[in-house]
């Protein structure tokens, strides 16, 4: 990078998260996504992932969470104390888990709810709901149905289509892949690829597919009990044979591995030590 070129459209710096005054869910995490750049964030459950994403968009307060020291910096510019919607209206969207889609309204009264985050942004252009239905043509076919109605997969695709409508620089990701079959799962990803690609959207992708997020991702981050314990590109993390038996869910000869021998599981992940 030039000194003259952008930082990094996220940093995450040494951050500690408590829940309840009391729980400890992020043990100093750094991260950073260069812009333009698909970055994912692996891990088993309750290892942070999901509360990574609400540091960052601010959203800890709403769980009786805390950001109690570290810093979060969106497009150069410290985080603290910036309310969810300021951010958002910045160029931060979070997809979050569980699609959470108004039901009771229909798509297209989904994607006009999404405006709001142009509010005040003096370089936004026009909402652009046809951009939405060319990534994802069953929302258009569906535009005037209710959204509690829609499939788990359409559901997802709206989601995502919510977050375009806002404009992202850096679109976050929480398991996109949540209850959706293979088909579908291979289908958003495809799109999630074009949008990055095609946009330049920035994305920093929290998921249980391991294998679909890698193959996606320009770079990885892993984490364990609150905490990154290796990174890499996402072409090296694939290639790791400790990566690919415990979290690709393959031993060095391609067969599919136990998690039941935990001793000798602790063991292989020589990081921890």
């Amino acid at each position: 990078m030039t000194p003259d070129a952008p930082g990094p459209v996220l940093e995450v710096n040494n951050i500690e998260v408590v829940y309840n005054r009391a729980v400890q869910a992020l043990r100093g995490l750094s991260l950073s996504v260069a812009r333009g750049q698909i970055v994912a964030l692996l891990g088993s459950n309750g290892a942070g992932k999901s509360t990574t994403l609400k540091a960052i968009s601010g959203l800890l307060g709403l769980e009786n969470g805390e950001l109690e020291s570290g810093v979060v910096r969106f497009d150069g510019r410290d985080t603290a104390g910036v309310a969810p919607q300021q951010l958002v209206r910045r160029g931060l969207s979070h997809v979050m888990e569980g699609r959470r889609v108004f039901e009771d309204l229909t798509v297209e009264e989904n994607l006009v709810a999404s405006t709001y985050a142009l509010t005040g942004r003096a370089a936004a252009a026009a909402p652009d709901f046809e951009l939405v239905y060319s990534y994802f043509p069953r929302l258009h076919d569906r535009r005037k149905g209710l959204a509690g109605y829609l499939s788990g997969g359409e559901q997802q695709m709206l989601a995502i289509g919510r977050a375009l409508i806002a404009q992202p620089l850096l679109m976050l990701l929480d398991e996109p892949s949540l209850g959706l079959s293979p088909k579908l799962t291979e289908d958003i990803f495809t799109i999630i690829a074009r949008i990055n690609a095609e946009r330049g959207t920035s994305m920093l992708l929290v998921e249980q597919n391991a294998t679909v997020a890698l193959a996606v991702a320009h770079q990885g981050y892993i984490m364990e009990n609150g905490k990154i314990v290796i990174d890499g590109s996402a072409a090296s993390l694939a290639s790791d044979p400790d990566v690919r038996e415990f979290y690709l869910g393959m031993g060095g000869g391609g067969e599919a591995r136990s998690f039941k021998d935990v001793k000798h599981y602790k063991r292989r992940k020589r990081w921890l030590s």
